[in-house]
């Protein structure tokens, strides 16, 4: 239940701070397009697979 805490509140930080840049007119800090997000997800879930597969010690 943590980690559900945790993810929402990471998502609802980074819906404001979306804003906030918006209405700076600031480039956004992240990839501009699913596809970039995707890879970065694709990164997370590549690390936390070699973690699991013990490949870090």
């Amino acid at each position: 239940m943590h980690q559900l805490k945790e993810a929402v509140l990471a998502l609802v930080v980074g819906l404001i701070l979306g804003l906030i840049f918006a209405r700076l007119k600031l480039p956004v800090p992240a990839p501009p397009t699913l596809a970039g997000v995707m890879g970065i997800v694709g990164i997370f879930l590549g690390y936390v697979l070699a973690v699991r597969m013990g490949w870090l010690r």
